[in-house]
Order: C-alpha cells, then sequence, then structure tokens
C-alpha cells in the first residue's frame, strides 16, 4: 500500500469515528431506534427471519460449529442474535472501531466471544478461518472507494472455502445524511466478484417505516 493510500484511508477512519461520536452523542436526545419503538423491533424481526433462511439455505455445517467474525459489531446485538440460533460463543469474533461499544458488547456478551477493538482494516486474523464474516451498515458509511474495496477484500480473504459474507446495509442515499451512501447490489457485486449473492430486500428506509408503523 503506497504512502498517499496510507494517508487516505486514515482519514477516512477519523471521519467515521468522529461521525460515530456525533451520533452517540445525538442518540441520548431520542429514543428513534431504541428496541422497544414498534417500527424499530418490526424491522429487526423481519432481518432475523431472512438471516434464518439464509443460513438454512446456504450453511452447510450445524450452528454450533460455525465460525464467524462480525465487522462492525456494535454492542454485540448480531453476535447474542447467533448465540440464540445455537452459535458457540468461543466460536465467535466481534470487531468494533469504537471502544465505548466494545466495552459495552463485554458487558452483554458471553466471556467466551473474542472482542477485538480498532480499525477492522488491521485486523489480524489468520486468512481462510470463517465460516461467515457479518457486516451490518459499516459500508454505508464508509465514502471512500478504495476504504470500501481494503475492507471488502480482507474480509473475502478471511473466508474458508465455501464460506460467505453474510451483508446487511441500505442500497439508497439518504438526501438528510452526507456522512452515509447507499451500496446498490450492482456496488456489491464490483466489490466481490468472486462470488455468487443471494439478495433479498427486508427493510424500509427508516423515515417511511416509522411513519407505516404509526399508521
Amino acid at each position: 500500500m503506497t504512502h498517499t493510500e496510507t494517508k487516505t484511508a486514515a482519514g477516512e477512519i477519523d471521519r467515521i469515528r468522529a461521525e460515530y461520536d456525533r451520533r452517540a452523542a445525538a442518540s441520548e436526545l431520542n429514543d428513534r431506534y431504541s428496541p422497544l419503538n414498534p417500527s424499530v423491533y418490526l424491522a429487526v424481526q423481519e432481518r432475523q427471519r431472512q438471516i434464518i433462511r439464509l443460513l438454512t439455505r446456504h450453511s452447510k455445517i450445524t450452528l454450533s460449529q460455525l465460525q464467524a467474525l462480525e465487522v462492525g459489531c456494535g454492542m454485540g446485538g448480531n453476535l447474542r442474535e447467533l448465540i440464540q440460533l445455537g452459535c458457540r460463543p468461543e466460536n465467535l469474533i466481534g470487531n468494533d472501531l469504537m471502544p465505548d461499544r466494545i466495552a459495552l458488547a463485554r458487558e452483554l456478551l458471553p466471556h467466551g466471544v473474542r472482542l477485538l477493538e480498532g480499525d477492522a482494516l488491521q485486523l489480524d486474523l489468520p486468512p481462510a478461518s470463517f465460516d461467515i464474516v457479518m457486516q451490518s451498515t459499516v459500508f454505508s458509511s464508509i465514502l471512500d472507494d478504495a476504504v470500501q474495496s481494503r475492507l471488502a477484500d480482507g474480509m473475502w480473504s478471511l473466508l474458508k472455502p465455501g464460506g460467505g459474507i453474510l451483508w446487511y446495509d441500505f442500497t439508497f442515499n439518504n438526501p438528510g445524511n452526507k456522512q452515509v451512501r447507499g451500496v446498490p447490489l450492482s456496488r456489491i457485486r464490483r466489490l466481490f466478484p468472486h462470488g455468487t449473492i443471494d439478495a433479498r430486500r427486508v427493510t424500509l428506509a427508516p423515515p417511511i417505516n416509522r411513519r407505516v408503523t404509526r399508521l
């Protein structure tokens, strides 16, 4: 990697870190994304059903044997869901850029789950060691194409033969938030040119979802 590429990646990571700090401060002022909000828990249940269907369709091993990594694990909600489905905590690894999120995940997850704080581009993990590498609304927070590509390449290199990327993200730009961008299916195909994609649209845009739920 050239010096220019390193500097660009570092600047993008700093921007993302600052934006996550801003969002964390703003979230204290409202409960828009609270799990007690009907529009939130209905969307979560819909996503969970689709994940179960994908795992049933594509996983060649039992969930108790499945080795999984989540990039951008936040407070560990997705990892907890995998455990509820039958995954073993000691087979799960979570990574997040934000130390406060990792600290909360350590409180909420079983001790067997390994948690790694820091930049996902710098993960020191052996190649071809996971059946699933997950990401949820991480790529839509990355505005730099080169950083997206580097992260996608890194995730792909961590997959065992026959493994898969489990991806959940939005596809359209948010006109009210210039710090994120949609990741359409055409972009996912460019990021993972060697993969076969099984895609489902499962979640309405949150502003629309909130209005529909009220109705």
